[in-house]
């Protein structure tokens, strides 16, 4: 699976709640591109965030598992998904979730 890389995605995160929902997201979407990327920093001071980072992140997907589904549905899934990140560190999600046939 290809990771996005260089500026469409900025830095890979590598911490260990990024390592936990990707390993989630690959196991759930079989995806063939994956980009989380740790924003935290750009929110230091503001609502949410946690010394250390990992509140604030940036995710695509782009998988054949959001082929026919609407923009909203696509959330739904990866936020369902990832409800327990939520609740115990991360405090905000940008997402990008493409399928396999385009948009």
């Amino acid at each position: 699976m290809p990771m996005m890389r260089g500026n469409d995605a900025g830095e890979q995160a590598e911490g260990p709640w990024a390592r936990r929902m990707r390993e989630k997201l690959v196991a759930e979407f079989n995806p063939s591109e994956l980009a989380i990327v740790d924003e935290s920093e750009g929110h230091r001071g503001h609502g949410g965030y946690r010394e250390g980072g990992e509140t604030h992140f940036r995710v695509h997907v782009r998988s054949a598992a959001f082929d026919g589904k609407s923009r909203v549905q696509r959330q739904r899934m990866v936020m369902s998904l990832l409800k327990p990140e939520m609740e115990a560190r991360v405090h905000a999600l940008s997402l990008s979730l493409d399928g396999e046939a385009g948009a």
